[in-house]
C-alpha cells in the first residue's frame, strides 16, 4: 500500500508551530558609575543588560536598560559594579532576590574582603566569583582587546564558562588567581603605582618642578602616560587599593625605606 501523491492522496503534514522567540541572557549591573558604564558598553552586544543605579535614572545607550532592584538581581548573571565600601549594603539588599543558579560577581580592585562579603552573604544556590578587570576607562579607551582580567572562583561551576567568554568573545588576558594571591601582588603592582602617581601629581603642583613637556626622555614619556592611566580614578578606587589591601601598608613602608636608602646613596656621591 502506498501514502502520498502515488496513490492520489496529498500527504498530510503536520500544521506548523510558532517558534518560541529566543531569549538572551540578562545580565544585570548594580552601579552605574565610569566602570558600570564601561562594562554595559562591552557586555551590550551578547547579553540583554540592565542597570540599577539610585544615582543614574537613565542611559544615553539604547541597548541598556535601566531597572529596579528587584529586576536587576533576578538577572542571570549579576555584576557588582559598586565601591568596596558599599558591596556589604548592596549584598544585603539583592541577596533574598537572587534566582538558583544566577551567576554573581563583583569588579572589585582589591579580592579578599569582597570574596568574604559575598560568601558570607549570598546564598548558597548561587555560583560566585570575584573578579578585579585590571584596566579602567582611562587604559580601554583604545579597547579591551589584551588587557587583563584576574578572576578567582568562589563557588560553584560557572567561572570556566565566565573565564571562556571574557578570553574568546572579549579577547581580555584571563589570569586564574585566589583572592590572598590577587591582593598580594596587587599591594605592588597597582599599589605602588598609585603611590608614585600621587607623589608625582603633587609635584607637578609644587613651584620649580614643572616640565614644558620639550626636554623628555621615553622612560619620563611613559610615567607620565602611566600617571594619567590612574588621575581620574575615583576616591573610591584609592581608598580600597590603599587601605583596603591587607598587604598595600607592608609594600608602602618597604619603598619608603628603600627610597630612604637611595636618596641617601645618592646625598653621598
Amino acid at each position: 500500500m502506498q501514502f502520498g501523491p502515488a496513490c492520489g492522496v496529498a500527504p498530510v503534514r503536520p500544521a506548523l508551530q510558532p517558534v518560541a522567540p529566543l531569549t538572551r541572557t540578562s545580565v544585570g549591573i548594580f552601579g552605574y558609575g565610569a566602570f558600570g558604564q564601561l562594562a554595559a558598553r562591552h557586555l551590550s552586544p551578547d547579553f540583554a543588560v540592565c542597570v540599577h543605579d539610585p544615582a543614574a535614572t537613565s542611559s544615553d545607550d539604547a541597548t541598556i536598560a535601566m531597572g529596579d532592584l528587584a529586576t536587576v538581581a533576578g538577572c542571570d548573571i549579576v555584576v557588582l559594579a559598586v565601591p568596596v565600601t558599599t558591596l556589604a549594603a548592596v549584598v544585603q539588599a539583592i541577596a533574598p532576590l537572587l534566582r538558583p543558579g544566577a551567576v554573581v560577581l563583583d569588579v572589585c580592585s582589591v579580592k579578599m574582603e569582597p570574596a568574604r562579603i559575598m560568601l558570607d552573604g549570598l546564598p548558597e544556590h548561587v555560583h560566585l566569583i570575584a573578579t578585579h578587570p585590571l584596566f579602567g576607562p582611562q587604559s580601554a579607551q583604545d579597547g579591551i582587546a589584551g588587557l587583563k582580567i584576574a578572576v578567582c572562583p568562589l563557588r560553584g561551576r560557572r567561572a570556566r564558562i565566565i573565564s571562556r567568554f571574557l578570553a574568546r568573545q572579549l579577547e581580555l588576558d584571563v589570569v586564574l588567581t585566589t583572592p590572598e594571591e590577587h591582593d598580594r601582588e596587587a599591594a605592588v603592582a597597582q599599589g605602588l603605582t598609585h603611590l608614585i602617581a600621587r607623589i608625582m601629581m603633587r609635584m607637578e603642583d609644587a613651584p620649580g618642578h614643572q616640565t614644558s613637556g620639550r626636554i623628555t626622555t621615553r622612560s619620563f614619556e611613559l610615567l607620565q602616560q602611566a600617571i594619567d592611566m590612574v588621575r581620574h580614578d575615583t576616591i573610591h578606587v584609592t581608598h580600597a587599593i590603599e587601605a583596603g589591601n591587607p598587604f598595600a601598608a607592608p609594600v608602602r613602608q618597604a619603598f619608603h625605606e628603600h627610597a630612604l636608602a637611595v636618596l641617601e646613596e645618592a646625598g653621598r656621591r
